[in-house]
This record gives structure tokens, sequence and C-alpha cells, in this order.
């Protein structure tokens, strides 16, 4: 029976790359493609992927909100990072939201594989290349003072992203099916958490936390 996989990635180039080379192999198969995270978490709940290969840093919803939301519908789903980022603060990050594996996109299409494979045996796959700063940090993360942005709702973290990303109330509104009033409320109690207050503020912290990037 064939692996069934999700390709997230806000670049079709490389969705069409990574589709190419997990075709070839007898035991996978593509069954959609997503270029951001809302969507993303769409397909995931229409098509129960045993597999999604998750990117991290994608528009509209980042993997992290993505890969949270995929995992608290769908816990038979995992979630298989791949990023060309390797810093301490976002791997930590989506490894808590529930992923079950983080890889290099350097990396070589064998250990992809190997990653696949080692997540559906419900393991914890890493690059090796990141394994021991993720081990040491992963170990000790529950003693750590957690950030201001734990503070923050599942829903309020999609309106801090949305907003960082240049979004006007009426369009977030639209986009999360909710009235504007309640969007100004959002962002009014984001703002009153984190202490910030102004959209500059927001973005700028958005990007410090990984929920959206400036290449987005």
């Amino acid at each position: 029976m064939s692996l069934r996989i999700l390709l997230a990635d806000d670049h079709e180039i490389v969705r069409e790359g990574l589709r190419s080379l997990l075709e070839k192999q007898p035991d996978m198969e593509v069954i959609a493609e997503a270029e951001n995270g809302r969507t993303t978490v769409a397909l995931s709940r229409k098509f129960k992927p045993d597999v999604v290969i998750m990117d991290i840093t994608m528009p509209d919803l980042n993997g992290i909100e993505a890969t949270r939301q995929i995992v608290t519908e769908s816990p038979r789903v995992k979630v298989l990072a791949l990023s060309m980022h390797s810093t301490r603060k976002l791997v930590t990050e989506m490894l808590n939201a529930g992923a079950s594996g983080y890889l290099l996109k350097h990396s070589a299409f064998e250990e992809l594989g190997r990653a696949l494979h080692t997540v559906m045996d419900n393991q914890i796959y890493l690059s090796p290349k990141i394994a021991n700063i993720v081990v040491d940090d992963y170990r000790f993360a529950r003693a750590k003072t957690p950030s201001a942005l734990s503070t923050l709702t599942n829903r309020e973290r999609e309106v801090l992203q949305l907003l960082a990303e240049g979004k006007s109330t009426k369009r977030i509104a639209s986009s999360l099916h909710v009235s504007i009033s309640t969007v100004e409320s959002h962002r009014k109690q984001i703002m009153d958490r984190l202490g910030l207050y102004s959209i500059a503020e927001l973005t700028k912290y958005a990007i410090s936390e990984g929920l959206t990037s400036l290449d987005t």
C-alpha cells in the first residue's frame, strides 16, 4: 500500500521537484499540493494523508500553525518539516506544534525517504546536522520561561500573522469567516498581551518569532 503524501511549500518549483522524486518510489504517492498553510490544513482535512511534508515560512498561515491545527484535528496524520531554516527557535516550535520530524532542504533525497519511513513508524526523525541542537533544546523546553507568544490563542496567532503580512482588517475577516469587529477585538487583545501598539511593532515581533518572514 502506497504512502499517501501531501506536499506543502509556497514555491512551485520545490513542489514539482519533490513530486517528481517521490512518485518514482514504488511505495509513495503524492495525493495533493498546497502553496500556503491554510490550504494545507483544508487539504489535510479533505484527503487525510499519511504524511504532510511541510515547509515552515509560508504565507497566510505558516507551517508551525498549520501543523498545530492538523495534528489537533487528525492525530493520525504525520507532519514532516522540510525547511531551509535550522534555527533553534523554529525547530523547537515545529516539534512543539506536533511535527514528527525536521529535515533540511539541502538534504539528499535518500534522507527524505528515511525520514518518511521513520515518522510512519511512530518515531521522531531529526536531520543529523541539527539533531544535537534540537535534542538539547527539546529536552529542556518545558523548563524554559514561556514566551509572550504562548499567551495568545491559536486564532490570535493567525490574526497576528495576517496583520504582519499587511492584510487589511476586512480581508482578514473574510479569510477567517468572522466579522470585522471580531478581528478588531483580536487585534486589541494581541496588542494588550504583547505590549505592542502599532502594526509595525506587531510585524517586527511576528518576524522575530518565526510566524512570518520578510520574503513570504
